[in-house]
């Protein structure tokens, strides 16, 4: 007598198809996958949540009037109407991309305002606005 195969758990029923092997391997690929999605993220997180948020700084024109709130070492920049005879509202009359140095702006004309964001830096240079 002999001893018949033992049994595959997996093997397919007598008139059922052949269940599908799943292949093995790929992870190299979601290891990689998994990274590229994270540095997505994380980029996202740096760059966009500040501005999503509103604590991005303004990097308000020419011409544009601003608002300047909060303390010396960290100033929020905040756009506003010209016209809306606020308190301290400065208008933009100069712009110096690339810089976190507010000497850029002539001094004894302007208040010199620098404003940076991750490599993103400027200064405005700033004139105050008569009150009406």
């Amino acid at each position: 007598m002999t001893t018949p195969p033992p049994s595959d758990p997996f093997a397919a029923a007598p008139g059922q198809p052949e269940p599908v092997q799943q292949k093995k391997g790929g992870g190299l690929l979601k290891k990689v996958g998994g990274f590229v999605v994270l540095v997505i993220v994380a980029v996202a997180w740096k760059f966009g949540v500040p501005y999503l948020t509103g604590d991005a700084p303004v990097h308000a024109k020419v011409g544009e009037c601003v608002i300047v709130t909060g303390p010396d070492n960290a100033p929020e920049v905040e756009t506003q109407d010209c016209s809306s005879g606020k308190a301290d509202l400065y208008k933009v009359a100069e712009v110096h991309e690339d810089t976190f140095d507010p000497n850029k702006c002539d001094r004894t004309k302007y208040s010199g305002l620098a404003q940076q964001l991750g490599s993103d830096k400027f200064v405005l240079c700033l004139e105050e606005v008569a009150a009406k």
